[in-house]
């Protein structure tokens, strides 16, 4: 059990799951924690934020029934909730948050703990945050959510923001949408489903599209699902330079641009009017358009 005595400069009695090696020396700052260990890269961490980082609710409940506060920062300001949410561990998260933890806690790399929820992939941590008032949408220097759930691949995060108003086409410097993202990380699933759900097909890191950014890859199939959803071959990013001019030689994206370079069916034009009309929410429009079943598979590309 944790044992606090002195005042300043604190030594610590711990259970075996929390001894590092070395003398352990606390001094305390408001909220602010600063450790003092002999040989540890973890100097600034509290046995909370370690109970918080190895999912031990029993230990965490303890720690905070004997009074530590739960919104002890590191010198980086990374959070116990923090820790948590970077685990997955949503259980502990929930204990933290019913005990005053900060919700939009932000850390001097600008994470928040949605951020590393996503990171994790944890969709229970994200719906918990998102319960307890995390802000879904953030201010563009701060570390996107949805842009690293995207880029991870954890689509049902993705998913979980975007029905929470997150906006699918936000352009963040150095990282562009998160369609763009997507390509460039070829998560195919996350391309599908923001393209479904009416993110812009040609919106990506300034004059670079999402298509420029699939054509450095080697997923053919995200090549054909762009141009399927109406990507415009002939736009040239920065330096001038088309989709086709990044392909690799003779892969499987050249061929798939090659094959999409001659004008579009008209079955295609059609469908790519219709869905422009219908705007973002065509995939939900259509069912209510009663047209015939073929008819309506074609319009949401099922």
């Amino acid at each position: 059990m944790l044992q606090l005595t002195g005042e300043n400069e604190k030594k610590f009695e711990v259970s075996e799951s929390f001894r590092r090696p070395g003398l352990w020396k606390e001094i305390s700052f408001g909220d602010y924690i600063c450790h003092t260990f002999q040989g540890d890269c973890w100097a600034d961490r509290s046995p909370l934020h370690e109970a918080a980082a190895q999912g031990r609710l029993l230990a965490l409940k303890t720690l905070i029934s004997q009074g530590v506060n739960v919104n002890l920062v590191t010198i980086n300001r990374v959070s116990s909730l923090h820790e948590a949410c970077l685990g997955g561990h949503v259980a502990c998260a929930k204990v933290l948050l019913e005990n005053g933890a900060h919700v939009n806690g932000v850390t001097v790399h600008g994470a928040t703990p949605l951020f590393n929820a996503c990171c994790s992939g944890s969709a229970a941590c994200v719906n918990l945050l998102l319960e307890f008032g995390a802000k879904a949408q953030l201010e563009v220097h701060l570390a996107s959510p949805i842009h690293e759930a995207v880029k991870r691949g954890h689509r049902e995060c993705m998913e979980i923001l975007l029905a929470n108003s997150v906006n699918i086409d936000q352009e963040v410097p150095q990282l562009g949408t998160p369609l763009y993202v997507a390509c460039a990380h070829q998560r195919v699933d996350c391309v599908k489903k923001l393209l479904e759900l009416g993110a812009s097909v040609d919106n990506g890191q300034w004059m670079d599209t999402p298509l420029h950014a699939a054509a450095r890859q080697s997923s053919a199939e995200i090549i054909h699902l762009l141009t399927d959803y109406g990507a415009n071959l002939r736009l040239r990013n920065a330096q001038g330079k088309s989709a086709l001019d990044l392909a690799a030689p003779q892969s499987s994206v050249e061929q798939a641009l090659l094959l999409r370079e001659g004008p579009p069916a008209l079955s295609q034009l059609c469908r790519l009017c219709v869905r422009k009309c219908l705007g973002r929410a065509c995939h939900q429009a259509v069912h209510k358009l009663c047209l015939p079943e073929p008819l309506e598979r074609f319009l949401l590309y099922q």
